[in-house]
């Protein structure tokens, strides 16, 4: 069985979040599955690809309303990633260095153009019949209109019997636009012009759903709470629960190995105390720390589904009490959470450290360092920062919701660490208490410890169910 995952991000081509670590991994785990996985993504103006070696396999163009866009396929030549691995340059839609972002910190003016553009041009390689797949997994809204040309527009009719698997990552995120953008499509039959609607607008999220063959989110729970509070789409998530269904995102082992990491001060050897102990001083000494404490750590987007607006206050407020942790906060994002984690920083310079940026390297070394990771987020699709945390022996202290439920029950019922239920400063603080009272019984935290780090989350489990959904979705296309 071969399939093609079309996505805009692949780590470490191009990464943004944790669909690209979903994307760069799960593919090097289904051929244990008998699954040949493939990968497309657009081709970026990025360091990691300028230091690649691509062939062009096929190029063509097409028009797109006033534009004439020409694109090639390339592939990349050195099997680097483990799995084929193709680029769609398209010149002037992606030649960019990031993949969503502009350098002002929002997001690309021409986006709509860009998405479709990138979605076209994998329909045009597809319809070249060169490829051989035999079905397509298509990732968030960016690819979500994917499944409606497949369908609905005579040119690519010969692909209707194409079986589409959808994931999503983020509902939150929807591809919605006014229906003069509708013009940048490939002709389509009128009459199903009611698909690509929600709202009185287009949105890709929305056709996607009810154009395609299977749709997963990247945990039960999230598939759950989509199907009984998603907003205006609720009818829609309910109407398709017998084509859907919640697989947990893995983690790649490989990459996070306590023991093999490259990236570490201090490898995992026969004592996780030591390791940690070891990590933790070299990351203290190296970020200014005059000594070590409870270690708490905050790694991801300053944005408001992830929480992050509620840490100064809640850290702010704690510290004033009590300066028996300190904490290390990496991120980037909204800019007035930025300027608040750095003002932090100058208020408690013994407590907290706070380093804006996207830095894959120095989060690794602060799972290794970290005691806890905090992870306050108002809603976590699925999450792979908590079962990263547990690989290197950091105690996870989540919200209840999304994955997070999944991955992370309570110790109160025999669970892998700390779960509170409001996204709120209180339920912060309160949390921040339950750390400091389990810290202090070293022989429960070294208990603890050890149980996370036995816990399998790699890709292996979940990418057997996707093979066996991909196999289901095959024979019920036929």
């Amino acid at each position: 069985m071969k399939v093609l995952h079309i996505s805009t991000e692949c780590y470490p081509a191009a990464k943004a979040g944790g669909m690209g670590d979903v994307v760069g991994a799960l593919p090097l785990y289904l051929p244990e599955q008998g699954v040949e996985a493939s990968v497309v993504i657009p081709k970026y103006a990025n360091a990691w690809m300028a230091d690649q070696s691509f062939e062009t396999v096929f190029e063509a163009s097409f028009d797109m309303a006033e534009e004439h866009i020409i694109f090639r396929i390339q592939r990349l030549k050195k099997k680097k990633l483990g799995f084929p691995f193709y680029v769609v340059d398209i010149p002037g839609k992606f030649d960019r260095a990031q993949v969503y972002l502009a350098n002002d910190g929002e997001g690309y003016r021409d986006e709509v153009q860009r998405n479709i553009s990138f979605q076209r041009s994998v329909v045009n390689w597809l319809l070249s019949d060169q490829h051989g797949f035999d079905i397509l997994h298509c990732h968030d809204h960016m690819t979500g209109l994917i499944p409606f040309i497949l369908q609905h527009c005579p040119a690519a009719s010969s692909l209707k019997d194409l079986p589409v698997f959808f994931t999503i990552h983020n509902g939150q995120y929807r591809g919605v636009m006014p229906w003069s953008n509708a013009r940048f499509l490939p002709e389509y039959d009128g009459r199903k012009a009611g698909i690509l609607d929600w709202d009185g607008a287009i949105n890709c999220l929305a056709a996607a759903l009810k154009c395609v063959d299977r749709a997963s989110t990247v945990s039960p729970s999230y598939m759950k709470e989509l199907q009984s509070d998603f907003d205006t789409l609720t009818s829609l998530a309910r109407a398709i629960s017998n084509k859907s269904i919640g697989i947990l995102n893995g983690i790649d082992s490989k990459v996070w190995d306590p023991k093999k990491d490259p990236m570490l001060y201090q490898l995992l050897k026969r004592s996780p105390a030591v390791f940690k102990t070891a990590n933790k001083k070299s990351l203290a000494a190296d970020h200014g720390f005059r000594h070590t404490k409870c270690l708490v750590s905050f790694i991801g987007r300053f944005a408001y589904e992830k929480g992050a607006d509620l840490l100064p206050g809640a850290i702010r407020r704690y510290l004033k009490g009590d300066n028996s942790m300190q904490f290390f906060i990496l991120g980037s994002g909204d800019r007035s959470i930025e300027e608040a984690v750095l003002q932090l920083q100058k208020d408690f310079p013994d407590n907290v450290v706070s380093v804006i940026a996207y830095n894959e390297a120095l989060a690794h070394r602060i799972y290794a360092a970290s005691d806890f990771i905090l992870m306050p987020s108002r809603f976590e699709p699925c999450g792979l920062n908590q079962m990263y945390a547990m690989r290197y022996g950091t105690v996870p202290v989540v919200r209840h919701t999304g994955g997070l439920i999944d991955t992370v029950p309570d110790i109160g019922n025999d669970g892998n660490g700390i779960s509170f239920l409001r996204a709120s400063e209180e339920d912060i603080i309160y949390s921040l208490g339950r750390i400091r009272e389990l810290y202090g019984d070293a022989g429960e935290m070294k208990l603890l410890i050890s149980k996370i780090m036995s816990i399998d989350n790699s890709w292996t489990l979940s990418a057997k169910k996707y093979a066996d959904e991909y196999q289901k979705t095959i024979k019920e296309k036929r």
